[in-house]
Order: structure tokens, then sequence, then C-alpha cells
């Protein structure tokens, strides 16, 4: 188990919801960009993937306690 110090884990909650988004656009509003068919397999995806890291983000901020 990887043990953080305070201001690891304030800095890695702070950074999550980042990642989250980029992933987010990545695998939804990528689609709209690209000339490829909608997957609703990779919005599904992309959405899940978003609310996964803020979840991290807000567990990892100590909000869950």
């Amino acid at each position: 188990m990887v043990r953080l110090t305070r201001r690891q884990r304030d800095v890695f909650a702070d950074k999550l919801p980042q990642v989250g988004n980029i992933g987010m656009g990545l695998l939804v509003f990528g689609q709209f960009v690209s000339q490829q068919p909608f997957s609703p397999l990779l919005f599904v995806a992309g959405v899940a993937l978003w609310m996964l890291l803020m979840a991290l983000a807000v567990f990892a901020a100590g909000g869950t306690r």
C-alpha cells in the first residue's frame, strides 16, 4: 500500500479531476471530431472514467470521512 503525505494527497486530489476531464474529452468529444461513427460504448466508458476519477479525487481529499 502506498502511503502519501497530506501534501501529496492534496496534489493528487487536485490533479485527478483534470485527468478525468481529459479522459472524458478524448473518449466522448473526440468522437464528434473524428470521421468515425458515434460509439455508445466509448461514450459510456468516458463518462464512467470521469465519474471514477472524480470519486477518487474526493476520497483522496478526505471528503468521505
